[in-house]
């Protein structure tokens, strides 16, 4: 045990202090080697056994470390006063983003699926084997417990986004939520929908607030917490559950298993494929910034604002 102890001292690193906050880089087959040369005959399962003694045990990394935003609190509790000030007046609120960029093809799927023998796909996953890309941009409305989701074949633009969400206000929304005028929209701070992003307050300016006259709000949960975003943890698993497993080998198929995806308390999921393309590299110029009717909240502006419909679209 001591030949052990002096072994682990000089390959060891980590927080000395810390409980069980060393490890050490060497396998068990070279601990075993090494104690050989101190004349001890000794196989790699002894060496687990006394590794255990020691306090050593077999770990993978643990996400447990974020660099905490010092406003990060301070959003959640604005977010959830507006949450509830809409749900009050029955006002929707939707959660948006975009699930992972997805190969269309007989690609290996992550998870495992019933079956009576496994399912031949590619050994690489080359984009040239592709048929296309899937975009599954997703609408969850958490007070219906509904969600809609629109698989582009493009690229994930704000402009793409923003077409999603009209097309969830034109067939569900506006017949849900009939006589309102005000929608809040929740979203990560990053991406198509992004806090920074110009191209998205430019298209929801002009075509949900100024074409549907309806009063946008959009508050943006902070870096590094889009896993508190609703679609996320309510849809999204969900979804990536159903097709776990099986490969997503053309668009009907990708449209079903998302139509498919429901859970016992009752979220039911659409799907519709949009095939328009969606150009990259947009530029919004500061004049069009300037013409946006957009309010900046007292309360973390950057994260939380409001757009009004402009009077005829100006």
């Amino acid at each position: 045990m001591n030949a052990l102890r002096q072994l682990l001292e000089v390959d060891r690193a980590g927080d000395p202090m810390a409980h069980r906050g060393v490890w050490t880089a060497l396998r068990l087959r070279k601990i075993a080697g090494h104690l050989g040369r101190f004349g001890l005959a000794i196989c790699p399962n002894t060496v687990r056994r006394l590794l255990e003694k020691l306090g050593y045990a077999l770990y993978s990394n643990r996400k447990s470390l974020c660099s905490r935003n010092p406003d990060r609190d301070r959003q959640f509790r604005y977010l959830t006063r507006q949450r509830r000030q809409f749900i009050r007046q029955h006002d929707p609120i939707i959660s948006v983003d975009t699930k992972k960029r997805e190969l269309v093809g007989q690609f290996k799927n992550a998870g495992r699926a019933w079956s009576r023998k496994a399912v031949a796909v590619h050994d690489h996953d080359f984009p040239s084997l592709a048929k296309g890309v899937a975009i599954p941009y997703g609408v969850h409305d958490p007070q219906a417990n509904r969600a809609s989701v629109f698989v582009g074949t493009s690229h994930n633009t704000a402009d793409f986004a923003v077409d999603s969400i009209c097309q969830w206000w034109r067939r569900k929304g506006c017949h849900r939520y009939r006589g309102t005028s005000r929608i809040l929209i929740l979203a990560d701070s990053g991406g198509s929908n992004g806090a920074n992003c110009h191209q998205w307050k430019h298209a929801l300016q002009e075509k949900l607030a100024d074409r549907y006259g309806l009063s946008v709000t959009v508050c943006h949960y902070p870096t590094g917490a889009s896993k508190w975003n609703p679609i996320e943890h309510r849809v999204f698993s969900e979804i990536s559950k159903q097709w776990a497993g099986r490969p997503l080998n053309d668009y009907p198929t990708i449209l079903h298993l998302i139509r498919e995806t429901k859970t016992d308390t009752g979220l039911r999921v659409t799907a519709t494929l949009n095939s328009k393309a969606y150009p990259i590299g947009i530029k919004i110029t500061p004049q069009q910034i300037r013409e946006l009717s957009l309010y900046k909240h007292s309360v973390l502006p950057k994260w939380n604002y409001t757009l009004l419909p402009r009077q005829n679209g100006k």
